[in-house]
């Protein structure tokens, strides 16, 4: 049985009255997947307002958050680190204001450890506090070879725009002292690809955005077809339409190492893969495809995001552009420009 809710940290509270949890993309991605959606819930879980505030730490739900599956699709799993000096379980109006959340996507390696060192270092600050958000997409989801699928948002057997939108339902549920509405996300390499995708379908979403390093881009474009443009966007991602109006007021950061100037493999890499990926195709009947194909990476990310940049420019969507000198492909080596780049915004100073 859950123990009552408690918001003085004295004792139980009687009569605390629990939020109805929002469960809109739970049941989207349930029904993606096939399964039924009607069977998805989430009142069945404790959260932080069901909790008297001294045992918070003894349920795992202040400081490191065990790493949790995502009960709408399993095979994505997220850590969260939630201060515990800042973070006021109290939901109701008079509680403090919700804690901001950074969401910090991984790369193609899935190394995702950040939010155990820098980043949770960087959550505990007094002048800016936040809850950090690690989501993990595991590689292999669409065949033993797959490590691409998550940075389209969509694939065969999977939506990760979805599961991300999922997992700040059940955060915004079991964690109501933290602000999951309009979160801050970072991404370096495939995980800079992933919040490119997601800026562009969701920016509304986004207080603000870090697109570090990505190796290929789409396009606003609306002669091209997804990943490369977003010609069938809405077709693709439920009505989703892209609004250059609503991107551009989002705080934009593009940011790579000015030693960053290298391909991802040869050019016979390339076309090795491409002829794989022929044959593989030849064999399942053509299956795959469908806005999942990444294109070939054809020059440095250096170079991609200044064009980048000058293309947003054209459609009024103004993006800051950071080199970081001495740098190559290295999230650690960006990593304090881009906590540079959140901390006033985290802060509110804008």
């Amino acid at each position: 049985m859950a123990p009552e809710a408690s918001g003085s940290g004295v004792g139980p509270s009687v009569g605390r009255s629990r939020r109805v949890p929002q469960t809109k993309y739970q049941k989207k991605l349930a029904a993606f997947l096939g399964k039924d959606a009607d069977s998805i819930r989430a009142d069945d879980a404790l959260t932080t307002v069901d909790v008297p505030r001294q045992f918070l730490k003894d349920v795992y739900m202040v400081g490191q958050v065990p790493l949790t599956a995502l009960r709408a699709d399993p095979r994505i799993s997220y850590a969260l680190y939630v201060p515990e000096a800042h973070y006021d379980p109290d939901a109701s109006p008079a509680g403090r204001k919700p804690l901001p959340l950074l969401v910090d996507v991984h790369g193609s390696t899935r190394v995702f450890t950040s939010v155990y060192t820098t980043l949770k270092t960087f959550a505990q600050e007094p002048a800016h506090p936040c809850a950090v958000l690690a989501p993990l997409f595991p590689a292999g989801m669409e065949g033993p070879h797959d490590v691409d699928s998550y940075k389209v948002l969509r694939s065969p057997t999977s939506r990760s725009d979805l599961a991300l939108l999922a997992v700040l339902e059940e955060v915004a549920h079991r964690w109501p002292g933290i602000d999951t509405d309009r979160v801050y996300m970072t991404g370096f390499s495939g995980g800079g690809q992933f919040a490119l995708r997601f800026l562009y379908l969701y920016p509304e979403r986004l207080a603000a955005v870090s697109v570090g390093a990505p190796g290929r881009v789409t396009q606003l474009d609306d002669a091209l077809a997804w990943p490369r443009g977003v010609a069938d966007v809405a077709q693709l991602f439920d009505g989703v339409e892209v609004r250059r109006e609503s991107i551009a007021k989002v705080p934009i950061q593009l940011v790579v190492g000015g030693d960053d100037t290298k391909t991802h493999g040869s050019p016979g890499f390339w076309e090795w893969l491409a002829e794989m990926k022929k044959e593989k195709k030849k064999g399942t009947g053509g299956e795959g495809g469908g806005g999942t194909d990444l294109p070939p990476m054809e020059k440095g990310r250096l170079e991609t995001l200044k064009e980048l940049q000058v293309a947003w420019k054209a459609d009024g969507i103004e993006a800051r552009l950071d080199v970081v000198p001495g740098v190559a492909h290295n999230v650690a080596g960006v990593r304090e420009t881009v906590l540079d780049f959140m901390r006033p915004l985290i802060r509110g100073d804008h």
